[in-house]
């Protein structure tokens, strides 16, 4: 393993402390690194307490208290409201496919005819550091039509075709850590390091391509941690001037 402090500006507080890999150079850059670093400063502490909330409530329920529905969210239960329209990339969902980030399956997935690729980040995908960044490292190269990936035993190449499946993400859940970035001496949420570098690599290519980064929110257990996600979002696209509501996300329910 080796341990490397990325320079961010005048800081040296990100450390990436995972072994160094080909794909680094082009997804672990100091930018992109401490645009992570500004989603964990932010938001880390209100994960952390949710995770408390989550703790604390389990107990209450195991203790015999039945959910039920909050007062203060009956303004959404009872008001009038409507979601934003559906982008038109995502209008249809009729077959969607879902399947780990490495370089073979991103590109058959998007070629598989199915409208939707979820590309899994959480449970199809063995959370190695390797696995993470050259995961990222797929979408980048799918996103820009680039990916490529030529077989030699089978003497084939794999490329995209002119008609793909729409992409959605699906990062680690809140619960998880991201060990191999430390940021002020602390590892990164999952989540936030996977959404960060996802974003701040593709939103724009996303947006000129008349489209934006969409996700799958997995193992939300309340209100407040769709809540966390929205205000990251939000943030995110003020930070990368995308306009405003263009990030989606899917939520298990």
């Amino acid at each position: 393993m080796s341990r490397e402090n990325e320079r961010v500006g005048d800081q040296v507080d990100v450390q990436v402390v995972g072994e160094a890999l080909a794909a680094s150079e082009e997804i672990l850059t100091p930018e992109a690194l401490a645009f992570v670093a500004g989603l964990h400063r932010k938001f880390d502490s209100s994960r952390r307490e949710l995770l408390a909330v989550r703790e604390a409530r389990q107990a209450r329920i195991d203790a015999g208290e039945t959910p039920g529905f909050l007062d203060e969210t009956e303004g959404v239960r009872n008001g009038d409201w409507q979601v934003a329209s559906t982008p038109d990339d995502l209008q249809r969902r009729w077959a969607e496919i879902t399947g780990p980030v490495d370089r073979k399956m991103v590109i058959n997935a998007l070629n598989s005819g199915a409208d939707v690729f979820m590309a899994d980040f959480e449970d199809a995908n063995s959370p190695t550091w390797a696995n993470c960044v050259e995961g990222q490292q797929n979408l980048y190269d799918a996103v820009r039509r680039t990916i490529r990936l030529e077989d030699e035993a089978r003497g084939r190449v794999y490329e995209l075709n002119d008609e793909i499946a729409t992409l959605l993400v699906r990062p680690r859940g809140w619960h998880l850590l991201e060990k191999n970035v430390l940021v002020d001496g602390e590892p990164v949420s999952a989540s936030l390091f996977d959404v960060g570098k996802y974003v701040f690599h593709n939103a724009a290519q996303r947006q000129r391509r008349d489209s934006s980064c969409y996700f799958y929110l997995p193992k939300l257990e309340t209100h407040l941690e769709a809540s966390l996600w929205a205000d990251v979002f939000a943030h995110s696209e003020e930070v990368l001037g995308i306009p405003h509501g263009s990030f989606r996300a899917t939520v298990l329910i």
